[in-house]
């Protein structure tokens, strides 16, 4: 089964992700801000990282840079899943490492197919 780890500090955005990922069978984990994030990581690298970019402690982008820095062999496939719409935004997630982008809000039909789109569902 796949893994996914949502990164988000909104409680409820955890909580509807969590949802939508359980039905397409992922195991899910959960993180509140990037450097509780890195930690999930170096404990349990996922295959896919659900990740919002403004967050109080460490930014998404931030949390981004050093996970790809790190250079670990089992890296994740990265889905920004934010409200940041403005190509300034997403040209910079990709270029820092994001494999695919998203828009809040996201319903189960959108997130799968960035999800098939990074080759994990």
């Amino acid at each position: 089964m796949k893994t996914c780890l949502i990164v988000d500090d909104s409680k409820v955005i955890r909580k509807v992700a969590r949802h939508i990922l359980e039905t397409l069978e992922f195991n899910v984990d959960e993180a509140g801000d990037g450097r509780e994030a890195l930690e999930r990581c170096e404990a349990n690298m996922p295959d896919v990282v659900l990740l919002d970019w403004n967050m109080p402690v460490m930014s998404g982008m931030e949390f981004l840079k050093l996970l790809r820095q790190r250079g670990h062999s089992d890296q994740p496939k990265v889905v920004f899943c934010t409200t940041e719409n403005d190509m300034a935004h997403i040209r910079a997630a990709l270029e820092a490492g994001a494999d695919e982008y998203v828009m809040k809000p996201f319903d189960r039909e959108t997130l799968h197919i960035k999800l098939q789109l990074v080759g994990v569902a």
